[in-house]
This record gives C-alpha cells, sequence and structure tokens, in this order.
C-alpha cells in the first residue's frame, strides 16, 4: 500500500495510468511539474499495485495511518453507516476497510430484503399467444403473421422490473471488483430478471409503500457507483479507483453533525428569490453555514464571491448570522466580520473543525458533536 497526499505530486510510475485511463482525468490535473490529485480522496488499485490518496489532516511525520482512519471514519460517518470498531478490522488492507465495508453494507442489506420477498410489481407486457390473454390488440393482430396465435397486451406480476434490474446491473459491476460471496447470492435470487446495462443518469425510481424497504440498498449502490471508475490496467489484473470529491464529503459530514445537534436543521435547503436561486449547505433556525473545503488562514484570504454568496443568503433568508466553515487540518482559522451597513448588516463568521482523531470509530461522531458545538457555539 502506498499513500499519496491530495493536491501533492504523484509518483513517476503512476503518471502513465492516468494519462492512459481518460475516466480519471477529472480527478487529476496535468502541470508542467507533474501530475497531482485535485481534492479527491480515495483507493487507486492499478494492476495489483495499491494506492491511497489521502487528505493531510494531520501534518507530522508517520501519520498516514492516521490520516488514512480519520478520512474513512468521515467517510463512514457522512454516510450514516452503522459499524463497530471491529467491523473496520477484518480486511487486510485499507482497500478493503473502505470499498469493502460498503460493498458488504450494500449486498448484506439487500440479500436480507430479497429473503422477505424479492420486489415483485405489475408490468404491461406485449405477446403472440396461443389463447387471449389481457386486451386483444386489433390493428397488430392485422398484420400477425402467426396466425395461429393471438397479440395480447396484459399485465404480470413480476420480479423484471425496473427496480430489481438496477440491483442486477450493479451486482454484476460489483463483482468485478469484488468476491464478496453475498454479492452472488443476491444475484442467485434475481434469477428472473433480465440484464440490461442501466444508465444511472436517465434512471429515476420511485419509492412508495411497496417497496419503500429496498430504498437504503438502492442508494448504497447508487454511492458506490457513483464514485466506482473501473481502469483498463495492462497486467490482467484487476483495475479500478473508488474516489470522492472532498468538499462534498466534507459538506455531507458536516451536514449529518449538525442534524444530530439542532433537529431543526435544513440541509441543502433551496428557495428561490424572483430569479435568484438560492441553496445553502445548512440552514437552522440561528445560523446559515456554508461549509468551504480549502485553505484560507485569514479574513484577507476570503475571497469576494464567497462573501456576496454569504451576504445574497443572510439578506434574502432574513438571517443576520451567517457562517463559513473550514476543516482545521488546513490551517485554524477564527474571524469575524460585518457585510454591509446599518439594516442590512450581516454579522458573518469564519471558523475550521479540527478533523484529527486517533481513536475508534464508535467514539468518532460524539467527538466531532462535541468539537462542532464549542467551535461554533462556544460549548453548551
Amino acid at each position: 500500500m502506498k499513500f499519496l497526499y491530495e493536491n501533492e505530486h504523484i509518483p513517476s510510475e503512476l503518471v502513465p495510468h492516468i494519462s492512459d485511463n481518460k475516466s480519471l482525468h477529472p480527478y487529476f490535473e496535468n502541470s508542467f511539474n507533474g501530475v497531482k490529485p485535485k481534492n479527491n480522496c480515495g483507493f487507486l488499485s492499478v494492476d495489483g499495485e495499491s494506492y491511497f490518496i489521502i487528505p493531510k489532516i494531520i501534518d507530522a511525520d508517520n501519520a498516514d495511518e492516521t490520516n488514512l482512519n480519520t478520512f474513512i471514519y468521515m467517510l463512514l460517518y457522512a454516510y450514516d453507516v452503522q459499524l463497530k470498531n471491529e467491523d473496520l478490522q477484518q480486511g487486510e488492507s485499507a482497500e478493503e476497510r473502505l470499498f469493502e465495508v460498503f460493498i458488504r453494507m450494500f449486498s448484506d442489506g439487500l440479500l436480507d430484503e430479497l429473503k422477505r420477498g424479492v420486489f415483485k410489481q405489475y408490468i404491461t407486457l406485449q405477446e403472440n399467444l396461443r389463447v387471449l390473454r389481457g386486451k386483444y390488440l386489433i390493428e397488430k393482430n392485422f398484420a400477425n403473421f402467426y396466425h395461429q396465435n393471438l397479440y395480447c397486451e396484459f399485465d404480470e406480476f413480476s420480479m423484471d422490473n425496473t427496480l430489481n434490474r438496477f440491483f442486477l446491473y450493479a451486482l454484476r459491476t460489483f463483482q468485478k471488483v469484488s468476491n464478496y460471496p453475498n454479492l452472488h447470492r443476491c444475484e442467485a435470487m434475481l434469477d428472473e430478471v433480465s440484464f440490461f446495462n442501466v444508465d444511472l443518469k436517465r434512471l429515476h425510481l420511485q419509492f412508495d409503500r411497496m417497496n419503500s424497504r429496498y430504498e437504503k440498498s438502492y442508494e448504497i449502490a447508487r454511492m458506490i457507483m457513483d464514485h466506482l471508475v473501473p481502469l483498463t490496467g495492462k497486467s490482467g489484473k484487476r483495475s479500478f479507483a473508488f474516489l470522492f470529491d472532498m468538499a462534498e464529503v466534507f459538506e455531507k459530514f458536516v451536514a449529518r453533525l449538525f442534524k444530530e445537534i439542532d433537529t431543526t436543521t435544513k440541509v441543502q435547503h433551496q428557495k428561490n428569490f424572483g430569479s435568484l436561486q438560492l441553496k445553502p449547505d445548512i440552514v437552522t433556525d440561528s445560523l446559515i453555514i456554508d461549509t468551504k473545503y480549502k485553505s484560507v488562514s485569514s479574513r484577507d484570504e476570503l475571497a469576494t464571491h464567497d462573501k456576496y454568496q454569504m451576504f445574497a443568503y443572510g439578506t434574502n433568508f432574513k438571517q443576520t448570522n451567517v457562517l463559513l466553515l473550514y476543516p482545521k487540518h488546513h490551517v485554524d482559522v477564527k474571524e469575524d466580520l460585518v457585510l454591509g451597513r446599518g439594516d442590512d448588516e450581516i454579522y458573518l463568521k469564519m471558523r475550521s473543525l479540527d478533523l484529527g482523531y486517533n481513536g475508534g470509530y464508535e467514539g468518532f461522531g460524539d467527538e466531532m458533536r462535541n468539537r462542532i458545538v464549542e467551535v461554533i457555539y462556544g460549548g453548551r
């Protein structure tokens, strides 16, 4: 296992693999000085060689394992993964502790639901049958060359529906990069489902009381597939990347902390003000918060567009207190500014959250909630 850090140059032997796989180009930037990952962290397996791109949460010698574990804890907490400390020790490598945890969670949960009964729904079919079933299609029967049959349209209660086709597609995709047995057990229970390559961008599933018990499995599968990047290797060994935008992870992580601290919290709360559409990351009764995964040490480095953004949030949402939250692993930030004048004054705080943690996963959430309460509210 080799450790790489976000925004730092990668080793020269990895550069040709990045160049040869266009699917990785959005995650890396190329300059005269070399190639380095953007604000993306995760796992990279190329021709049997393992690399982990991690954030520099703790900047110290021999801090690789601590930075890796904290990143994994953030990721699991952000996506609301319920695990015990020993669950993270089942894997033999960091790859398994990250990727395989999500694979296990998805396939174990899906298998439990399939055992309770495979989801079925009525689907409309049109077929040539020997006996009349459902509705007789007059126009199609005029052109029916199989004169001994009748062209009919009928409803059938079937497991060969859109949701199960998605699960089958996901299962076969994951089997290319994981040998976890429950993936195959789940596929065996979907033996009557037709396989199709699913266009995830055009897939829109609706969940109701009939299929709601499968929604969690669907969300986990979508999350994995949205971050899984199949790669072309040269040795025949499996190659893939499992990468996350740290801005997205930090936002989801902080949002979950606030939802557990303050029940009034609204995440990604979107409102339209005439032709102006605003969508703050976090809205509470007393505060609007926007997370920024970037390095800022003082108000002098605060981007102008961030000031305008927070001023727009405050004035339009009728909230005088707004806050920009940064990760402290870049640098500690504590600044107070006033935006606007008179009745239009908006009070902006700049704060940072210390993400460094050396304990186990079970205590991680409690510790981070205590820290964020102290940073933002000054303790309670």
